[in-house]
């Protein structure tokens, strides 16, 4: 049965891993940035690297789920092969289960060798990154931080997590639907939505967030706007390095949540041909927020939980698939003629 499934799967393998031995390659010949915080500081081809890499790494899981998962077993059962294999000496638990770990297996390796090859090539990007908001300042051009929800999938252990579960989820599509477009649709449907799910209901609270009350002043502020109309539309502050800001809020002397005073437009830095004396006046806007007591509350993730966060998230998809196998192996045995 190993050496079977073994040859209807070697040249996804095969394939998979040709691919991924000519990327390794290529990061090695481009070399990790050299320390790089800004945007400015990378190359072109360095900064296409960066945006590719991510992207390749979110959607490495979806593929695998896709082409991988989805057909694994609903090609059999559209095809009738299936009945040749149970009336062997092959049992239906076995078949599925010799399936599904050298399958899965390759799945989750192929995914976990790509997020290192990329987590190592942008080390030094991810250990620079600037403290972050909910939006920068205009013109800010520093790379979010690992721990931040746009690179957090595509880093560490987590794209393993992915890669199985968009796996099974496949195979248990395919097995429930039996039809292998249909089954590969809801596959990339489910896993996206799974995924964004996680993002805004788990990951967010799965460790009680960190929160900090703050002076606003003009070394810290992060976010700050007016409307059309001249009026205040948004103020915020910069998070600790590297950290994920979840919110940020004004509040006053006594510690209640508050709108900024609508004065606070005047700490908005001018346009260059705005008079030099407006500078000193968006100084005395600081000062005078800080002399009436008004901060910023923020709400945050510390860089420093990326690896806990990594491994509780990894350890949800890695339950969520086990689930999914049992089922699999439900259906399998009970449901199938």
């Amino acid at each position: 049965m190993i050496w079977l499934t073994w040859r209807q799967f070697r040249a996804q393998a095969m394939t998979a891993y040709g691919l991924l031995a000519a990327l390794a390659i290529l990061l090695v010949i481009i070399g990790p940035p050299l320390a790089g915080t800004g945007a400015a500081r990378l190359t072109s081809a360095e900064d296409t690297v960066y945006n590719a890499g991510i992207m390749l790494v979110y959607g490495l899981p979806a593929i695998i789920g896709v082409f991988w998962g989805a057909p694994l077993v609903t090609r059999e059962l559209e095809t009738g092969t299936y009945r040749l294999v149970w009336n062997q000496t092959v049992t239906r638990t076995r078949w599925l289960a010799t399936k599904l770990v050298l399958t899965g297996l390759a799945a989750a390796t192929v995914a976990g060798l790509l997020s290192l090859a990329f987590t190592w090539w942008a080390g030094s990007i991810d250990a620079g990154s600037r403290p972050s908001t909910v939006i920068g300042l205009p013109g800010d051009e520093s790379f979010a931080p690992r721990v931040s929800p746009l690179v957090f999938g595509a880093r560490g252990i987590v794209p393993v997590g992915y890669a199985v579960f968009a796996f099974v989820l496949g195979v248990a599509a395919g097995i429930l639907l039996r039809r292998t477009v249909l089954a590969m649709a809801v596959t990339l449907a489910v896993f996206v939505a799974v995924q964004v799910a996680v993002l805004l209901a788990v990951r967010p609270y799965v460790i009680p967030a960190v929160r900090d009350t703050v002076p606003i002043t003009s070394a810290n502020v992060a976010k700050l706007g007016v409307t059309g109309s001249g009026g205040l539309a948004e103020l915020a502050v910069a998070g600790p390095q590297g950290a994920w800001v979840l919110a940020t809020e004004t509040v006053d002397a006594a510690g209640q949540a508050v709108t900024a005073p609508p004065w606070t437009v005047t700490c908005v830095a001018p346009p260059p041909r705005v008079s030099d004396a407006h500078p000193v006046a968006r100084q005395e806007c600081f000062a005078k927020l800080a002399a009436l007591g008004y901060r910023q509350r923020v709400t945050y993730q510390p860089a420093d939980r990326f690896w806990a966060l990594q491994g509780i998230e990894t350890a949800i998809f890695l339950a969520l698939s086990a689930l999914l196998t049992w089922l699999c192996v439900r259906w399998t045995r009970t449901r199938l003629p």
